[in-house]
C-alpha cells in the first residue's frame, strides 16, 4: 500500500506541474528538486511494487489493491480539476482495511463490513477538507473541483457534518468491547480501540476549527488533524474488530 500511495502522490505531482508552478513553485518538481523522469519512475515502481507485493498475498488481495490504485489515478489525472473531485478518496478509503485483512488473513471478518460506510464518509470529508485547503489558489487558476464549486462555507458545513457522522457511526457501531475474551491481548485491543476513538474525535474537532480560518496554512493544519484523526477512528475500530474475532475464535 506504501507504493501504491507513493504511486499515486508522485503522479498527482506530475498532473499538477503546470499550476504548481504558478501557484506553488516550492513545489518538488517545479523547484527543481525532482525531475519529471524521476517522478514517472516512481510512479511505475511504487504502483508495479505496490501490485506485485499484493498479488503474493491472493488475487482477492491484488484486486482491492487495483482498485485503490485506479482510484487514485482517476483522482489524478481528471477528477481532481472536477466537482467529482471527493469521490475516489471516499470510495478507497474502505478499501483500505479490506486490503489490509485480506493480505494477512485472505478473508474479512463480518465485523469489517459495518466500517465501509464509515470509510465512505470519512474519505469524502477528507477530501471536501483537501480542497477547502487550496480553493483559492483552484479559484484563480480555473480549477472547478468541489470546494470551489460549494464555496468555502458550505465546503466547511458539508465536511465537518460527514466527519462528524463519521464519528457517530464509529461511537456507536464499533465491535468488540463486550465480546473481547479475558486476558493481556485482548486488554490492550480493548484499550486501543477506546484511544483511537476518543483520540480521533478529538483531532477531527480541532482540525474542522482550524479549517474555518481564513489562511490556508491554518486550513492545511486542519485537514492533516482530520486525517490523522480518521486514521486513528480507523485503528480504533480494526482493534475492536479484532478483539471480536478473538473472543469468537
Amino acid at each position: 500500500m506504501l507504493g501504491i500511495q507513493v504511486s499515486i502522490g508522485a503522479l498527482n505531482d506530475l498532473v499538477d506541474e503546470p499550476n504548481d508552478t504558478r501557484q506553488k513553485p516550492r513545489k518538488p518538481i517545479p523547484s527543481g528538486l525532482v525531475g519529471r523522469r524521476a517522478a514517472w519512475v516512481v510512479v511505475v515502481l511504487g504502483g508495479g511494487a505496490g501490485l506485485t507485493l499484493s498479488a503474493v498475498s491472493g488475487w482477492a488481495t491484488a484486486i482491492a489493491a487495483v482498485g485503490c490504485l485506479g482510484l487514485g489515478y482517476a483522482y489524478d489525472l481528471r477528477l481532481s480539476r472536477t466537482a467529482l473531485s471527493w469521490l475516489p478518496l471516499s470510495l478507497a478509503l474502505p478499501l483500505l482495511p479490506i486490503h489490509a485483512w485480506l493480505g494477512a488473513i485472505d478473508t474479512i471478518p463480518a465485523g469489517l463490513v459495518t466500517l465501509v460506510p464509515i470509510g465512505v464518509l470519512g474519505g469524502g470529508g477528507l477530501a471536501l477538507a483537501n480542497g477547502l485547503v487550496d480553493v483559492e489558489r483552484d479559484a484563480r487558476s480555473g480549477r472547478r473541483a468541489v470546494a470551489v464549486a460549494l464555496g468555502r462555507n458550505r465546503t466547511w458545513l458539508a465536511q465537518t457534518v460527514a466527519l462528524t457522522i463519521a464519528a457517530l457511526l464509529a461511537v456507536f457501531l464499533v465491535p468488540g468491547v463486550a465480546a473481547a475474551s479475558p486476558g493481556a491481548a485482548a486488554g490492550t485491543l480493548v484499550a486501543l480501540r477506546t484511544a483511537g476513538v476518543v483520540l480521533g474525535i478529538g483531532l477531527i474537532a480541532l482540525g474542522s476549527a482550524c479549517l474555518a480560518a481564513s489562511r490556508p496554512g491554518v486550513r492545511e493544519r486542519g485537514w492533516e488533524l482530520e486525517a490523522v484523526g480518521v486514521a486513528a477512528l480507523g485503528l480504533g475500530w480494526l482493534a475492536g474488530v479484532a478483539a471480536a474475532v478473538g473472543a469468537a475464535g
